[in-house]
């Protein structure tokens, strides 16, 4: 091939030239695949032999109620007033009225675990879960406190890695053809899949249900066979070329293992989202066919099917956007629609991988970026809470039909074995063969370490 054809339209730099080719995203990743067959590797071996070779996070967005989910209290202070703490910018001491919880709670399974009777399927499922009830972190507003959640540390001064981020950059993936970290559904906030000082090779790549699973997979129509062999043959030059002079810069590098990778993704990938083989019976465990589930229940099944693939980190976004579809500051009842859209596809999900055998490999985690308090706002409703929550486990190694910690007596704070968001992080890492105190990543002339706060994993839950 000569210069001209090349170059058809004269010489240009090669930063604009890969900035244009990020445009036409299927010659880009075929170029770099007939490059170097490079995927993500592991940066680490796990430390001990792990439980878990996945995690499904599947994380509420907004502030799930503890108090109406799994922390029923009795009602003896309903309608008294409290010592509490007004949240977001005002943190002023403030005496607000306890408001009555509304649900019913049943024992549920041969644990006898009460469950609030919005989650009738999850309760069906409660032997297999470990309720946390003592969780707490120091954010009481939701942007900061889904970034403390998230990357375990609070604030923004340096550009810390999701939970995901770090679990990847330290074990790789199991399928060279798909990502090692996925998110479906919409986030909070771009933090929870960001790779931050870490690089954004292992930021987290988008799935979404629906026709069109993979933003951006395909090429456009058009063309002949012969005019993309072409425009291959051209790019695979150029991104030798480009790959030389700006491996050092690893962002540059991202993009480029992205469209690497989007290329084998096109193989493999329809195979993971069609569900035209799934059983009838599967699809209604998940609930899909229901207007109420579809949506969901779509996703926790793609979730599933990653996991057959070997996708090692797999985070799945309740509720999305502004402050979240959890947030009910106004009527608790708003929780109802929130659990009746999760409830039957997450036990569907729990039954369907324990059928399968691979409950056992598999980490399933239910959490939010914090709990709602006992008192009202004036309304039915419950404000942000920090200081006390719920989260769940199942899976992976983790006793299953069992509670821990507590809250205190109206559930305003984590008073029985209490346990920071990085408890959380060190227990999923730890069920993942990965020792905390080990995860560190040199980054503007410090180290820094994934957990800083905190006692480490979650032992009581742990198997």
């Amino acid at each position: 091939m000569n210069e001209e054809q090349l170059y058809p339209c004269g010489r240009i730099s090669r930063r604009n030239l890969m900035t244009q080719a990020a445009g036409g995203f299927f010659g880009a990743a075929v170029g770099g695949l007939l490059a170097d067959d490079r995927k993500l590797d592991a940066k680490l071996s796990p430390h001990f032999k792990p439980k878990a070779n996945s995690v499904i996070y599947l994380f509420m967005c907004g502030g799930v109620s503890h108090l109406d989910t799994f922390d029923p209290k009795d009602q003896k202070h309903a309608g008294k007033l409290m010592d509490g703490t007004a949240f977001g910018d005002n943190l002023a001491e403030v005496k607000r009225p306890v408001i009555p919880c509304i649900r019913t709670f049943r024992r549920a399974g041969k644990s006898g675990i009460p469950v609030s009777d919005i989650l009738p399927n999850i309760a069906a499922q409660i032997d297999d879960i470990a309720v946390v009830k003592s969780m707490w972190n120091h954010e009481g507003n939701h942007f900061p406190a889904v970034i403390e959640t998230a990357t375990g540390h609070r604030g923004r001064a340096f550009d810390h890695p999701s939970l995901g981020s770090w679990v990847t950059h330290a074990l790789g993936s199991l399928n060279k053809n798909l990502p090692a970290y996925v998110n479906i559904g919409r986030p909070s906030s771009p933090v929870q899949l960001t790779g931050g000082y870490i690089g954004s090779s292992w930021a987290a790549t988008p799935f979404r249900s629906g026709d069109t699973p993979i933003p951006n997979l395909y090429p456009p129509k058009g063309g002949t066979s012969a005019e993309r062999d072409l425009r291959m043959e051209a790019l695979q030059r150029l991104n030798q070329e480009f790959r030389e002079t700006y491996a050092i810069n690893s962002d540059i590098a991202g993009r480029i293992q992205s469209y690497d990778l989007a290329a084998r993704m096109q193989l493999s990938a329809p195979e993971v989202v069609n569900f035209a083989n799934e059983p009838k019976h599967v699809l209604e465990m998940y609930g899909i066919g229901d207007q109420v589930t579809e949506d969901y229940g779509r996703q926790l099944l793609m979730a599933r099917r990653l996991v057959e693939k070997g996708v090692r980190y797999i985070q799945i976004c309740n509720g999305g956007g502004g402050n979240g579809s959890w947030d009910a500051h106004v009527d608790m009842k708003a929780h109802e629609k929130s659990c009746q859209a999760v409830d039957k596809p997450i036990a569907g999900l729990l039954r369907d991988l324990k059928q399968r055998g691979l409950l056992e490999s598999t980490l399933v985690v239910f959490a939010s970026e914090f709990g709602r308090t006992p008192w009202s706002q004036n309304t039915t409703g419950r404000d942000h809470n920090p200081r006390g929550y719920a989260v769940w486990l199942a899976g992976g190694g983790v006793k299953g039909g069992m509670t821990h910690g507590e809250t205190d007596e109206v559930g305003y704070r984590a008073a029985v074995d209490r346990h920071y968001c990085s408890d959380l992080h060190a227990t999923i890492l730890h069920q993942m063969g990965l020792d905390y105190k080990k995860m560190e990543f040199p980054a503007f002339g410090r180290t820094f370490k994934l957990v800083e706060e905190g006692e480490g994993p979650i032992r009581a839950i742990l198997g």
